[in-house]
């Protein structure tokens, strides 16, 4: 694993909201409102990379043993979530991690728009937490499917749907939604976006391009008569129609 963390960084675009949106049934609004809560919108930090965030208490439950003992040493791994102030860059806590188990470290902090975390991989629709990592430094997009992937496979979608923000919340980042106010931040971020014009989807199809006529050769009105048809000679008349071109008679 590259642990710069930078890929391509490519950010959303104008459909990349309701196109992936339309997978679990819900609207461009539903999905703004989302992203402002989990990460006000952005996918990289100012160094391109996904935005993350570090989770010591899960670190220390997909660790045991030598392995565990160093990262508690380290002040990387605790039980308990909230032990502890988290640093304001992940990333320092993140690459130590790493040099100490990479699958573990990168399951153990949340990616990219939707701040799925990384023991949520096969969820969000990936076979290796590497793999989603790497998904997460290339596209925002891909950032979003992800999370669209975990909300369908977690049956969040309906709770999305209907507006039911509390039960959305607890099932998205768990019981103690309510210290953040993760419901009604939800509700507010919705209200906004339902105000502004959604992109349509699916995109109108473009006019057809009227195609020139083929070019026909002109048709006469009149019938074509016919050739003559030429009349037979027989044998005597053909020989005396010689003999007098021969003689000069005709």
């Amino acid at each position: 694993m590259d642990t710069s963390f930078k890929g391509a960084a490519k950010r959303l675009d104008d459909l990349d909201l309701p196109r992936l949106g339309a997978l679990i049934g819900v609207g461009e609004d539903e999905i703004h409102a989302f992203l402002d809560v989990e990460t006000s919108g952005h996918g990289f930090d100012a160094q391109g990379r996904p935005i993350i965030l570090f989770e010591p208490h899960v670190f220390f439950r997909n660790l045991s043993g030598a392995a565990r003992a160093q990262a508690v040493a380290a002040g990387l791994a605790y039980p308990k979530w909230g032990e502890k102030p988290y640093p304001r860059d992940s990333y320092s806590r993140l690459k130590a991690a790493v040099a100490i188990d990479e699958t573990a470290a990168l399951k153990s902090a949340s990616w990219g728009l939707g701040q799925v975390l990384g023991e949520n991989f096969e969820a969000a629709g990936f076979l290796t937490v590497q793999a989603m990592v790497e998904a997460m430094m290339e596209d925002e997009a891909l950032q979003l499917e992800a999370a669209v992937n975990f909300i369908a496979e977690k049956r969040l979608a309906d709770k999305l749907r209907n507006h039911d923000w509390a039960g959305f919340a607890k099932g998205y980042n768990g019981a103690s939604y309510r210290k953040n106010a993760y419901d009604t931040r939800l509700a507010d971020a919705y209200r906004k976006w339902s105000r502004i014009k959604d992109t349509p989807w699916p995109p109108a199809a473009s006019p057809a391009v009227p195609q020139p006529a083929p070019i026909r050769p002109p048709q006469s009105s009149k019938p074509v008569a016919p050739p003559a048809p030429v009349a037979k000679q027989s044998p005597w008349t053909a020989l005396l129609n010689l003999i007098l071109k021969l003689f000069g008679r005709k």
